[in-house]
């Protein structure tokens, strides 16, 4: 098997994305964290208590994502049993976490509740108090009637509508102050919990409990994935850094290339038979540069001429394999075609 610049070779992630993968990663823990603090911190208004509650939150927390990091590295290590006895430990412990995040977020999702829900308790109250006013002031009109009837205006229908004055003035005050209360606006997380509970026909407090839930789940499995993300490129710079390049077969699984022919100098007497030549050399072989190594693989034909297959071969970066290239340009033994491919000559070139 020869390498060319037809095999797609996996090389460790970028600085930039692995960057990514950390805030994202560190985003989701310090926020499953939060939420289970809301629960366990007000389990007690003791400062000692909510201490040790607390750091009980954390530890289950950094607990749960460290048991599935583990989970990971034994089935690296196809180390089945630790693996599912690793598995069992998160689950008890994603278990906990998911309860205490249901409970922090039921938490807060209820004190936003409840300011709106003291809002319109004053706005109620107002409004009783002025639809109070309104039936007085048809009580005494009604009195007014009679007094009409029995024709005692002079006595009781003045001080009917005395009274009724001082009621609408009240009135009026009553309705300024009412309106005069600032408004608290529904939240998007209320309004998400109403629109769900009108469309699956259920009530609030039904809808919340299932979104809090989902929300929760959600960010456990959010965090566990990139955390096993980390895992597992941490395994694979390891095999990236011993010098075994990682191809892509067809399937979509990691495969080892087959190992090329490996370059002996000609005076290396450890060379196998047919690669060495009549004279014997008891002295040391000298080690072979990088570039000598790429013009005896290009000269032998064992690797295409281009940097994606001499990257591989030699176990370089693309940084390292532009080097070599140029310093071929230089020499005259490739050639750039139109195309930006190049084209070996070899050393009979060389001038």
């Amino acid at each position: 098997m020869l390498y060319n610049e037809n095999i797609p070779v996996r090389h460790p992630k970028s600085k930039f994305a692995m960057t990514t993968v950390y805030a994202f990663t560190s985003a989701s823990v310090l926020t499953s964290i939060f939420f289970s603090l809301l629960l366990f911190l007000s389990i007690d208004d003791d400062p000692l208590m909510m201490v040790l509650f607390g750091s009980l939150a954390i530890i289950f927390e950094l607990g749960k994502f460290f048991a599935w990091y583990e989970v990971g590295e034994r089935i690296a290590r196809r180390h089945y049993y630790g693996a599912f006895s690793a598995f069992v430990f998160y689950t008890i412990l994603a278990a906990i976490s998911i309860g205490g995040s249901v409970g922090g977020i039921n938490s807060a999702t209820n004190k936003a509740q409840t300011h709106v829900n003291i809002a319109q308790n004053q706005v109620n109250s107002f409004n009783r108090q002025i639809a109070a006013i309104d039936q007085q002031i048809s009580l005494n009109n009604e009195a007014a009637k009679k007094y009409i009837e029995l024709e005692l205006i002079a006595t009781g229908l003045k001080r009917i509508q005395r009274e009724n004055d001082q009621l609408r003035q009240q009135q009026q005050q009553l309705a300024s102050e009412r309106d005069s209360l600032p408004v608290v606006s529904q939240g998007s997380v209320l309004g998400l919990i109403d629109s769900i509970a009108r469309s699956v026909g259920v009530d609030s407090q039904t809808a919340q409990l299932a979104l809090v839930i989902f929300l929760s789940v959600l960010l456990d499995f959010f965090a566990a994935f990139f955390i096993g993300l980390i895992g597992e490129e941490q395994r694979f710079c390891q095999r990236y850094r011993h010098g075994n390049p990682i191809t892509i077969d067809a399937s979509g699984h990691d495969a080892i290339p087959e190992l090329l022919t490996v370059a002996y100098p000609l005076d290396n007497p450890h060379a196998p038979q047919g690669q060495t030549d009549n004279t014997v050399n008891t002295a040391p072989p000298e080690p072979v540069s990088l570039y000598q190594q790429a013009i005896l693989a290009l000269e032998s034909k064992q690797v295409s001429c281009s940097k994606k297959a001499i990257g591989p071969y030699l176990g370089i970066d693309t940084e390292q394999a532009d080097e070599i290239f140029k310093q071929l340009l230089t020499e005259g033994l490739v050639s750039k075609k139109a195309n930006h491919h190049y084209r070996w000559h070899g050393q009979a070139v060389t001038s």
